[in-house]
């Protein structure tokens, strides 16, 4: 049991640095927060800003291209998952369901994109886009 535990702990830590860097991680963060304060309360606004302060390490880490440092705020939460886990196995189910919410949909088919030119021959860099500012191919023109 204690291997299974261990196992969901990391797989928590993972989804949940994962979350933080993406665009969702507003609502992820607000479901996170509801699982380490279950029962809790008044305890929101601490664990949101513990949350927040590692969504920035990690972000600073990224940036930096400084891994270390990003499996550091893994590991952080890793140990975290692991003690509630600990304290409370019954947690596991909960933190299953919340994985399982954290991950993205498995069977939604992906989709494929085709382009196509006309209008004559290119001899050079065709570019598609709905709005574009300030672009230089090549060498600026003088």
């Amino acid at each position: 049991m204690e291997a299974e535990l261990t196992s969901l702990a990391v797989a928590g830590a993972t989804a949940l640095v994962t979350q933080m860097v993406t665009d969702g991680w507003e609502q992820a963060r607000d479901r996170v927060v509801a699982f380490f304060t279950r029962g809790r309360d008044g305890e929101g606004e601490v664990v949101q800003a513990e949350l927040e302060e590692s969504r920035a390490d990690l972000v600073a880490a990224r940036d930096a291209g400084d891994e270390e440092t990003a499996a550091d705020v893994r590991d952080e939460w890793r140990l975290r998952l692991r003690r509630i886990l600990r304290a409370d196995p019954s947690a596991a189910v909960e933190l299953q369901a919340l994985l399982d919410e954290l991950r993205p949909p498995q069977d939604q088919p992906k989709g494929t994109v085709h382009n196509t030119i006309s209008g004559g021959v290119q001899h050079g860099t065709v570019i598609q886009a709905h709005t574009i500012g300030d672009l230089t191919i090549g060498e600026p023109r003088p």
